[in-house]
């Protein structure tokens, strides 16, 4: 078992790396407001589709990126298009695909993203009728991203914080399933037929898994002995689609369009799963174990990754032990501009480290700040807007 997780991590770790090396220079490069300003009308859908498909978003980011999309002015086929295709890929997941189940799998899932994007996003331009206005705005622009080298270094380590319990899960069960899974068991299932990407798809639908952190367990089933095919169901519609989403979905785009999501992301993924196995699944079979094991990079890179999961664990539990106790907040302030735990985790540690504070707790879900201290209500406004996002300061 140890063995196999160690396997695992030699595999996962560089490429985890490259690509949050690239979501940082992606961060720092493209200015504020550019994709929201270009992904309007019937072309829309296909800029949402070339914008989203390397961007390292999981299903979590990509849920407010996409309504911010909407809310900024995109057409409902592009906001769509960027929410089917955005979470299946990204720079990480296509080279962590890449080192776990082949190059022709990891372009082949490419394309599938950029297919069921297209497919969905022109749907709702042609059937998914008037749009629905937004009940509540959302924000989908990270605030307060910086530039440079610092800037893009602290986005890449965040997308590797964003995932790292995902990562850990994901590892632990392909080693799980490689180690204790053979075969045979698959078989009594009927994980091994061609009806198998239609069991996964039952599964996958309502699961939250990220992209990146589910292709060991894709792998792990693989070796085991499900169908290539059926592992790519699990990565289209597993990120793509879970009850979250769904949800979001239908509240900002109607229950129509919320129906043309998920007849594409259905339809595309198990036909694309058969297409697969029909003409490249041997190619990917044999390029699933064709990376050497344990050279000096490698073993740097699982490491490292080892070393970054830890300080990640012991951090969330430093900040959970020191959250604000019960009782009333001496100050409980509304805040706009986050859009992910990061931005969250971000305000939180600036607020901790403001004179007068004795602890202070941000949630991104109720876009509030409760800090407990001696502070005034004038300092933590100018923290917040000084960490990059908008207090809403209550009327005096």
């Amino acid at each position: 078992m140890w063995t196999a997780i160690w396997h695992l991590l030699l595999e996962l770790a560089p490429w985890l790396f490259v690509g949050a090396a690239v979501a940082g220079a992606l961060h720092v490069l493209v200015p504020a407001g550019f994709l929201q300003r270009h992904l309007q009308g019937r072309a829309g859908v296909a800029k949402a589709i070339a914008f989203g498909v390397p961007l390292p978003l999981c299903s979590c980011g990509v849920i407010p990126a996409g309504l911010g999309l909407k809310k900024d002015g995109a057409s409902d086929g592009a906001a769509i298009g960027f929410l089917v295709a955005t979470p299946q890929t990204g720079v990480d997941s296509i080279l962590v695909s890449a080192a776990f189940l082949g190059w022709p799998f990891a372009l082949f899932k490419v394309g599938a993203a950029a297919v069921t994007g297209l497919l969905a996003g022109g749907l709702v331009e042609r059937f998914g009728g008037p749009p629905v206005p937004l009940a509540e705005p959302v924000n989908a622009e990270e605030a307060g991203g910086g530039h440079g080298l610092r800037a893009a270094v602290a986005h890449g380590l965040d997308m590797i914080r964003t995932i790292w319990r995902w990562l850990v899960v994901g590892v632990l069960a392909s080693a799980a399933l490689t180690t204790l899974v053979p075969p045979s068991a698959l078989e009594g299932i009927g994980l091994t037929g061609p009806f198998a990407p239609l069991l996964v798809l039952l599964v996958s639908l309502p699961l939250y898994v990220c992209a990146t952190a589910s292709v060991p367990i894709a792998a792990g089933l693989v070796a085991a002995g499900m169908p290539v095919g059926a592992a790519l169901v699990f990565l289209m519609a597993g990120p793509a689609s879970n009850v979250a989403t769904m949800g979001a979905i239908l509240r900002a785009f109607g229950g129509r369009i919320l129906g043309i999501y998920l007849g594409t992301l259905i339809v595309g993924s198990v036909g694309l799963a058969w297409a697969f196995d029909f003409v490249l699944a041997d190619a990917t079979t044999s390029a699933a174990h064709a990376m050497d094991h344990g050279a000096w990079w490698q073993t740097a890179a699982a490491a490292g990754l080892l070393g970054l999961i830890a300080f990640f664990a012991a951090d969330d539990l430093r900040r959970l032990l020191r959250r604000a106790p019960a009782g009333p907040a001496v100050v409980e302030i509304q805040v706009e501009g986050m859009t992910c735990g990061a931005c969250a985790r971000r305000l939180e540690g600036a607020l901790n480290r403001l004179d007068g504070v004795d602890a202070a707790e941000v949630s991104k879900d109720a876009g509030r700040a409760l800090v407990r201290g001696q502070a005034g209500l004038d300092a933590i406004a100018q923290a917040i807007t000084d960490a990059g996002f908008r207090p809403i300061l209550p009327p005096r």
